[in-house]
Formats: structure tokens, sequence, C-alpha cells
């Protein structure tokens, strides 16, 4: 083996084209891109749903309903969900810290316990908010139920 002899293994090299390099590249003069025109200069960037000066389709179609930039969403929680989590890990108190650990939200949800199941055990659940149906369930499973 001589060093005229050595070349790159095949298959890794790749040469892009070499565009806007002369009129023996094949593509000078433009540079493929064409004649005049926003995409022909230089710095040029296609704004986000552009369709070539043609009415965009978020222009152009209808717009309606409203959103409440104040509305509070809340995780809704189950007490079934509840006497479930309680039975398994033995628990006197439901927090949120506990639902967090317990992976049903994450540590920025807002709360909301639903009286969907029953309770059998007494319960001390702090939440930011609660069903009437819940609190009532709670309350007769002599648990409390402290609003955050």
């Amino acid at each position: 083996m001589e060093l005229h002899n050595l070349k790159p293994a095949k298959g890794s090299t790749h040469h892009d084209k070499r565009i806007g390099r002369g009129a023996g590249s094949g593509h000078g003069g433009t540079a493929t891109r064409g004649h005049k025109g926003a995409q022909s200069r230089s710095g040029y960037s296609r704004k986000l749903g552009f369709e070539g000066g043609q009415m965009p389709l978020q222009r152009r179609l209808p717009k309606f309903g409203f959103t409440n930039l104040k509305r509070v969403e809340y995780k809704a929680i189950n007490l079934s969900t509840l006497e479930g989590l309680a039975a398994k890990k033995e628990l006197q108190e439901v927090t949120i810290d506990t639902l967090v650990h317990a992976g049903f939200i994450s540590s920025n949800d807002r709360v909301k316990i639903l009286g969907n199941g029953s309770l059998t055990r007494a319960l001390k659940v702090s939440a930011h908010a609660f069903s009437k149906s819940a609190e009532a369930a709670i309350a007769a499973a002599s648990g409390s139920a402290e609003k955050l």
C-alpha cells in the first residue's frame, strides 16, 4: 500500500452539492434560487403559515368562542382512587404531596376531590376543592376535608 493508493472507505464520505461556486459546478449563476423574489434574497426566512401570498389557512377559517384567561383547571380525583391509595399504603391522611408521589398528579396541579366511589376509612383529606358529595362522604366516614 502506497500513499497514492489511499482513499476513504466506500460509503464513508458524502459530498453535498457545492452551490454558487461558478458556472463549472452546474449550480452557478442563481445558485438554484431562481430569479428575483423573496426566496432568492439572502437573509430570507419564510413566516410560519406563509402560503406564497395566498390568504393563509389560519386567516381563512372563521374564529369563534371565548377563552377565559382566568379559568382555573383542576385535576379530578375520585373517592374510589383515594380509598385504593389509602388501603395500599395504609394512610390516615391524604395530601397533595401524597398524590404527587403516587403519580396521580404533578406538583403544580390543582386538585378537586369528586364523590365517585365510597370511603370506608376515616381520612384527613387536603385538596384545593371538593364536590358536595365528596365532602359529605368524607364526613360520613368520620374523616375531615381541608381546603387549601
